[in-house]
Formats: C-alpha cells, structure tokens, sequence
C-alpha cells in the first residue's frame, strides 16, 4: 500500500521539522532595502521564522575604488586638520582601508594622532580605539545633533576641521562647521549609486502597494527617499503610503533614517537605541501578534497568519491550497463553506465533485486531529469552534 506523503511547505513558511524554539515572526514577510548588512539582518528575522524579500534600493561605490575619498585623503594628509569627526565605526574602519590600499595609511594615522578626534557615538569611538588612537570627545546620543551642539558652544572660527560621512554624507556638520568660520575638509566613505536589480525594487514597491509584505526595514535614510521616488516613478506612492500608515509597518534603524518617512507624514518604529540588533527586537515585539486570526478548536487554538498556520503551537505543513481551504472554513466562523465553495478553491478541479471530500481529507491529516473540521452531511464543511 502506498504511504501517505506529508504535503510541501510552500515558501516562507517554516519547515516544522526546523522549527527553532523562537519563531515569533512565523507567517511574517519582511521587505528590506538595504544592500549593506542586509545578510546580518535577514538572518536574524529568519531566525525568528519570518520570509525576506530582499529589494535593495541603492548600491555601493567601494570605499577602496573611490578616486574622490583619496584625493581628500591625500589633501587632509598634505594640510593636517585641527579636528576629525568620526560619524560612523563602519565609515571610518573603511577610511583607514582605503588609505592602506592607497599606500598612505601611515600618513594619515600620523595626522589623525595630531588632531582633536570626535566621535559620534560609541561605535565609532571604537573603531578609533581599534585603529591606535584615543576619541577626544564622544556623542553619547549618537547624532550629528549632539556634535553640532559642541561645536556651536566651543566655537571652530579658523580651524580646519575633517568630517568622515557615511553615505551622502547629508547630515549638516560641513554646513554648520563652514557657517561658524571654520574650513572643512569632508571625506565620504562610501557613496550610493544605482540598485544593483533595479526590478526586485519595482516588485518590492508593488508588494508593499498590495499590502505583501507586514514590514519594510530601512536602515539609511537615502534608501527611504529612493524607496519614495520609486514608488513616485511606478505610480504607486500613494498606494505605498496608505499602506505604510496601515497594514505595512516602516521600521528603521534610528531617527535620522526615519525622517524621509516622518516627512511623508508616516509613523515608523524606531528603537529606542540605534543598533541592529535593538531594531530586530523591536520589530519583532510589533510584529507579533499582528495580523493573526485566532480561534478556539477541539484541537487547541488555531492560529493564521498569511500563508502560515499553526494548531496548539504546532507548525502546520500545508500547501497553498490546503492554506486556502482552511482559511475559508476560519473566515465562516463556524457556519458551513458548501463544497461548491471549496471546489472553487481547487485549481482545475471544479469539474470534479470528489475533490472536495480529497481536499478535506488532506487538510485533517495535516491538521492530525479530525475533530477540528466537522462534515455536514450534503451540505459542506465548517471548522468545530471550541465553546
């Protein structure tokens, strides 16, 4: 006799044979937008059973490959600074690199112990601490609003300051720095360029229009306003901001990445501390829970949750269709769902009226307890709701 086969778990449901202990975003879909860290930060969502789609918005120009950072660098070397801004760890461990590729690495170190140092933040204080060198002043909020502050209070009139950006380097520390006097010297890390698969974009821009994913994680603030403009260009952003302040959750890696979306008149999460792994806590704290129906069976309680599903917290293995069906049974809240209606759900197999009873079937041996979907003699099948 031939054994019965367990039905495929379709994509982006966790396999219940690999179910970790924590799987709190089970049944969630995550868009991300970024290229850099994106790895680190999908795996720890997976970790906790959510699908990603990954939709980077805009690639990097190598900090190694960057004639414009050297030529600074060569420039800030040829006329030593009084004051460095480190803005990022990341930013200046590549600043450091390039320079070591470019052969003046020695110079430059030997600059930097002469000037004043400024980090922003502890990350960046280590990776001066890293580099041999000792942070003179540190940001304890971690934003370019505190340095400012700083330097408005001490006054920089004269002085030649360096600014190691991230990114655009759009933070206002060069404008502020040259409106109180002083000559700045920026040196940008890296740049954004172009999303290296500019369709992944326009397929992440419409599943969040559709309301396809339960988040979006934007983890630089350039990456947000380009998220925006190619909503703009596919004639799709006010779908993608309804959906933003609605069933999509915008979650970012801090303030000064949330503002584009704050602009926009959006609400987005952001953790309280400005680290990866406080944004994965988070995100995962808001989205638990969210989206889910729940019901009382015989079984114990079945939960829902877009294409995922789980009875007295065991991972169901259901097919899409299996998924389909049992959410029409859920959605009656008890009442019958006819056999027409479930042979509707049936792809090519409406002409067959045993396909129903087939498709129940399975959907018990999946659910393993009977007693959750109940036959109504020749009228249909409806879920048998714990009273």
């Amino acid at each position: 006799m031939e054994q019965p086969t367990t039905p495929p778990v379709p994509p982006g449901v966790p396999d219940p044979a690999a179910v970790g202990p924590d799987q709190a975003l089970a049944g969630c879909r995550v868009l991300l937008t970024a290229k850099r860290r994106a790895t680190e930060l999908g795996t720890a969502l997976q970790r906790r059973g959510a699908e990603i789609v990954h939709a980077p918005v805009l690639s990097i120009v190598p900090h190694a490959d960057d004639e414009q950072l050297l030529a600074q660098t060569r420039a800030l070397i040829a006329d030593p600074p009084d004051v460095v801004v480190a803005t990022t760890g990341v930013g200046f461990r590549g600043w450091l690199e390039a320079a070591d590729a470019a052969g003046v690495h020695a110079e430059l170190l030997a600059v930097l112990r002469r000037a004043r140092l400024i980090a922003r933040g502890p990350k960046a204080q280590g990776a001066i601490h890293g580099a041999g060198l000792v942070a003179d002043w540190v940001a304890q909020s971690e934003t370019a609003a505190e340095i400012k502050e700083l330097f408005e209070a001490e006054g920089v009139a004269g002085l030649h300051v360096g600014v190691q950006h991230h990114g655009s380097g759009a933070d206002g520390i060069d404008e502020l720095l040259v409106a109180l006097g002083a000559r700045v010297t920026p040196l940008v890390v890296y740049r954004w360029g172009p999303p290296p698969d500019p369709e992944a974009v326009r397929r992440g821009v419409r599943l969040v229009a559709d309301a396809g994913v339960d988040a979006v994680v934007f983890t630089a603030a350039p990456g947000a306003v380009e998220f925006l403009a190619a909503a703009e260009r596919a004639g799709l952003r006010d779908a993608v901001i309804a959906a933003l302040a609605g069933p999509v959750l915008p979650a970012t890696v801090g303030p000064v990445t949330a503002a584009p979306l704050v602009e926009a008149g959006l609400t987005p999460l952001i953790p309280d501390r400005f680290r990866m792994g406080a944004l994965v806590r988070e995100l995962t704290a808001a989205l638990t829970g969210r989206g889910v129906v729940e019901v009382g069976t015989p079984g114990g309680v079945l939960r829902l949750k877009r294409s995922w599903a789980s009875l007295d917290g065991r991972v169901l293995p259901l097919s899409r269709v299996q998924f389909d069906v049992l959410a029409a049974l859920v959605r009656a809240a008890g009442r019958v769902v006819t056999r027409e209606d479930i042979l509707a759900l049936l792809p090519g197999t409406s002409a067959d009226p045993h396909a129903a009873e087939v498709a129940i079937a399975r959907l018990r041996d999946s659910l393993g307890n009977r007693a959750v979907v109940t036959t109504v003699p020749r009228r249909g099948y409806r879920l048998d709701l714990a009273s």
